[in-house]
């Protein structure tokens, strides 16, 4: 049996940053060369990065959030792109804007199907959503670490509400240990 552990994939970082003042966004997205501007569908300017691949949501406010890439030194990477784009713009940019990590969301696979009404059953229904009608995956709400878990039959889950990469590690392992002790992972 392999470790459910070792199949964690980070799928998406999503991060916030800003530059601390406005900006003219209709301008902007004249002068920034492949970004996407229209206010009618979506308040915030989006900026793509191809490498590493991410999309820079950037906002009247100056604050910016940073969302598709597969990790948090390709978030840094992707805003420090956006940030001397901005600099070349004659926009004043701190040398190094903070940047905060607001949700991981992983993948992984326990390795063997698992039997949802039994495992809500038996984790309790305080931290357990389960409406198979409304959605094939069972919600579970783990308090340490402070995740959202999403399993599914096909022994697949997906972690989101992390803000630190070992969070989906840890929450992998609380999973598959409660699993075991409740004898759900056979």
């Amino acid at each position: 049996m392999t470790d459910p552990q070792d199949s964690i994939e980070i799928e998406n970082v999503v991060a916030s940053s800003g530059i601390g003042q406005e900006l003219e966004l209709e301008s902007l997205a004249m002068d920034l060369e492949g970004a996407d501007y229209d206010p009618e569908q979506f308040p915030g300017l989006v900026y793509r990065t191809t490498d590493p691949k991410s999309a820079a949501l950037i906002f009247r406010s100056g604050k910016i959030v940073c969302t598709g890439a597969k990790s948090v030194d390709n978030v840094h990477e992707s805003l420090e792109i956006v940030f001397q784009m901005l600099r070349d713009l004659n926009i004043a940019v701190d040398e190094d804007p903070e940047v905060i990590v607001q949700n991981i969301v992983s993948s992984a696979d326990l390795g063997r199907n698992l039997n949802l009404n039994a495992i809500a059953i038996g984790l309790g229904l305080e931290n357990i959503e389960y409406e198979p009608e409304q959605f094939p995956g069972l919600v579970y709400r783990l308090d340490e670490p402070e995740v959202v878990a999403l399993l599914f039959g096909s022994g697949k889950l997906v972690v989101t509400g992390g803000k630190e990469v070992d969070d989906a590690k840890e929450a992998v392992g609380v999973i598959a240990d409660r699993l075991e002790d409740l004898g759900l992972l056979e």
